[in-house]
């Protein structure tokens, strides 16, 4: 039988992170809901105990059940029925298991009827669905939006909607409309109070919203007439059972085609507001946002993990010239660097994690009781590194998941081109990953403070003041070499950014990207100290981070103001066709 969780040995390294404990002593308050619930954990070891069990079930069912359909769903898909939603066969078998393993609310508070699980095995949860079928975690991962509802909707919406979602019902976001993609400041779908009943009325369409029939949406519409701006938009909750939308279509997409992405229309939809008016994209959006580009980064780590494992066991099998390809340097070296890649992404998604899981926790406790001062201070200091790493594993988790399905269709070489293959479908599963919520060049946008504020480089030194295992002496002197040649670089550009505006924005891939090779590098050292398993992909990394650094540092410090305009005329060009 196939379990994703035991066949893993990478996800038990991390749910044994030191930080767990804090973690978990955080979420559990002491573990006061052992009184009012059976199913409570009496201390950290049996928490520990349930979070093993739970990914065991998430792991056999994403293994036995969504692996297995996920073909069927692909060639199958999502149909409008009355201006509905209809799942394909494979896809309703794998919620309906998922439901049934109460597999649901994963992270909720109890008295809604969740698990009350930290964040850690949720994403653990999504990572192992996602592998299996990384369309379909789409439609189960969206319960991160009710984590919206319970951090700002209050108590009589949050008693109304979160005990649906742990029963099984579905969730959406209802952001993006035909004239507003990237930038949410030009939605205008037209929220309308009505004093005479007291109900928000939503009027308008939306678009590219993924599990847009979901039975619970959460949908940004503007609240404020005669406003052009953030500052006009509010965020409201849609009950399906109330009716007033329906389903234009399902666009007809590359991949993930088991996703119903939906073009929905709002007629007089009764909403309702969540917490202020005027404070839907300044504040619960940015907040959905993170949530999302972190389950984006489970999602495309999830299908690296699918995509090296193809391309493996391909390369052990397959023979060429009377022995297998495996054997043969180049594709060696392709699937040693794959490894690496894999084993670097998922170190940073689980470390970006944990870094939101306490400042979380910090916000959850603080409206329970005042924060004492040093607890304040801590929770500032993992906001800052959660505002920072969730833009950064998001750009690396969904680069790599391109470059890995990449390289798994490569080594399959003609075959890996046809159907027969699980690797033309991750192909082109992956595509979507550094596209949707944020492409990888707004998560640099985002990133970007955090090098210039110096983040980045603090966390590093904290790395780099760690002691780590012999074997890593070679790969610490190295990074240490790259922090020098990182300060360099930026240096440089906060010099010229002085002489010529933009200047940084031109250069900010290449800074963030090379905070971010460091990074990864330092967590598989330091892996490597806990589990001779990452040795290897620490040295073949730190590898490739001397490559990617190199090439950057060449680039910038070569690099002149003038250089601002010259890759500026482009848009100046005339339309072509």
């Amino acid at each position: 039988m196939s379990n994703f969780y035991n066949d893993n040995p990478d996800l038990k390294h991390h749910l044994s992170h030191p930080l767990m404990r804090k973690i978990v002593e955080m979420k559990e308050r002491n573990f006061s809901d052992a009184e009012k619930f059976d199913y409570a954990p009496l201390d950290y070891e049996d928490a520990m105990d349930s979070y093993e069990k739970v990914l065991e079930i998430a792991g056999e069912i994403s293994g036995e059940i969504v692996a297995q359909n996920a073909e069927d769903v692909d060639h199958e898909g999502p149909h409008v029925v009355d201006g509905h939603v209809v799942y394909a066969k494979g896809t309703q078998k794998n919620l309906d298991a998922l439901v049934k393993a109460g597999l649901m609310g994963i992270s909720l508070p109890r008295r809604y009827n969740g698990l009350n699980f930290s964040l850690v095995p949720y994403i653990m949860a999504a990572d192992m669905v996602s592998r299996a079928d990384a369309g379909f975690v789409n439609i189960w991962g969206l319960q991160d939006c009710a984590e919206t509802i319970y951090e700002f909707a209050d108590e009589d919406q949050r008693q109304r909607f979160l005990p649906r979602v742990c029963a099984g019902e579905t969730m959406a976001m209802d952001l993006t409309e035909p004239d507003a993609g990237s930038d949410l400041q030009a939605v205008m779908l037209k929220a309308t109070y009505n004093e005479a009943d007291g109900t928000w009325r939503l009027n308008g369409v939306k678009r590219f919203i993924t599990n847009g029939d979901g039975h619970i949406a959460l949908v940004l519409a503007r609240s404020e007439e005669g406003s052009h701006d953030g500052r006009g938009l509010s965020m409201f909750i849609y009950d399906r059972n109330d009716g007033g939308v329906t389903v234009r279509r399902i666009e007809n997409k590359l991949g993930i085609k088991g996703s119903p992405t939906c073009e929905l229309v709002f007629t007089n939809a009764p909403a309702r507001l969540v917490g202020d008016r005027k404070m839907g994209l300044i504040k619960y959006v940015m907040s959905l946002m993170n949530a999302a580009r972190l389950g984006i980064g489970a999602q495309s780590v999830g299908l690296c993990e699918a995509a090296y494992r193809e391309a493996l066991k391909y390369a052990q099998e397959r023979a060429q010239f009377g022995k297998p390809i495996i054997q043969f340097a180049a594709v060696a070296e392709m699937l040693s660097n794959m490894k690496a890649k894999l084993q670097g992404a998922r170190a940073l998604l689980y470390e970006t994690t944990r870094f939101v899981e306490i400042y979380k926790q910090y916000g959850h406790i603080a409206q329970e009781r005042s924060l004492e001062p040093e607890e304040r201070q801590e929770m500032k200091f993992y906001n800052r590194l959660a505002d920072g790493f969730t833009p950064l594993v998001k750009l690396f988790a969904s680069e790599y998941a391109n470059q890995l399905a990449y390289d798994a269709v490569q080594i399959h070489g003609g075959s890996g081109f046809m159907k027969d293959y699980p690797c033309e479908r991750l192909y082109r599963d992956a595509r979507i990953m550094n596209i949707y919520e944020g492409t990888s060049q707004l998560q640099v946008v985002a990133a970007i403070n955090a090098v210039t504020k110096g983040t980045f480089l603090e966390q590093i030194k904290t790395y780099e003041a760690a002691d780590y295992a012999p074997e890593m002496c070679a790969v610490k002197s190295k990074l240490t070499d790259l922090r020098v040649r990182f300060e360099e670089m930026v240096a440089r550009v906060e010099t010229l950014e002085k002489e010529r505006s933009g200047y940084k924005d031109f250069h900010a891939r290449r800074l963030v990207e090379t905070a971010g090779h460091i990074i990864i590098t330092y967590l598989l050292a330091r892996q490597a100290g806990e589990s001779a398993e990452y040795i290897d992909s620490a040295r073949i990394y730190c590898k490739l981070a001397e490559s990617k650094v190199a090439e950057a540092y060449n680039y910038l410090m070569h690099s002149d103001v003038e250089d601002v305009d010259l890759f500026k005329k482009v848009g100046q060009e005339e339309a072509i066709g």
